[in-house]
């Protein structure tokens, strides 16, 4: 069987990445994203391994000291992780993985998963950017503000990745992700593995 292709895919909030890539999975057999563990309650309408795994502070450091993470972070007083094991059991059988997470998640994904592809997405502009951000009526000015000074870090680490796709057109940018996505199933790796019988059949 042919292992499965791990995909990582970070953004600045309000590029999209979001519904980019539920409507990518929406139309792409064999795809999934990956749930992660968090320390933080649920909000209303989430569903524990839905949205993510809910779990105890304790649960979680212990998983972090048994090395159960492809990555971890802190934000404020929360923790979010990525299970290595649920990853590797769902690419041993055959499943693409989409990992949402940002570029210092997918610096530590690398390190363990090098074969791992990175995809950027990016706003068309700063001005576009702040405008999604205004349009979700749910933050203050300060806020928007701070989210406009992460956006410039999170993007100043694009050349951490394999592709940058612009989301100016959403149809356009989702058609780009599906081409990147196609593209790793033609690879040499990929097909040499999937074809094995047929090329040594064509060299006989």
């Amino acid at each position: 069987m042919t292992k499965g292709t791990l995909f990582i895919i970070a953004a600045p909030s309000g590029a999209g990445k979001t519904s980019l890539v539920k409507e990518l999975v929406d139309q792409t057999d064999n795809l999934i994203v990956s749930v992660s563990h968090t320390t933080r309650s649920p909000r209303p309408g989430e569903e524990d391994g839905v949205n993510y795994h809910f779990v105890a502070q304790d649960d979680f450091l212990k998983m972090m000291e048994r090395g159960d993470f492809l990555e971890h972070a802190q934000v404020f007083d929360n923790y979010y992780g990525t299970s290595q094991r649920w990853v590797e059991e769902q690419l041993n059988t055959g499943q693409d993985v989409i990992l949402e997470i940002d570029w210092q998640g997918a610096r530590q994904v690398r390190q363990i998963m090098p074969d791992c592809i990175g995809i950027f997405i990016l706003p068309p502009s700063r001005q576009t950017l702040e405008d999604r951000l205004r349009s979700r009526g749910q933050d203050s000015e300060e806020v928007i503000a701070r989210r406009m000074q992460d956006a410039k870090s999170e993007i100043s680490h694009y050349g951490e990745f394999d592709y940058l796709v612009v989301n100016d057109d959403f149809e356009t940018a989702l058609v780009d992700l599906a081409a990147i996505i196609r593209d790793q199933h033609s690879s040499i790796p990929v097909q040499s593995t999937k074809l094995e019988s047929m090329l040594a059949d064509l060299l006989a």
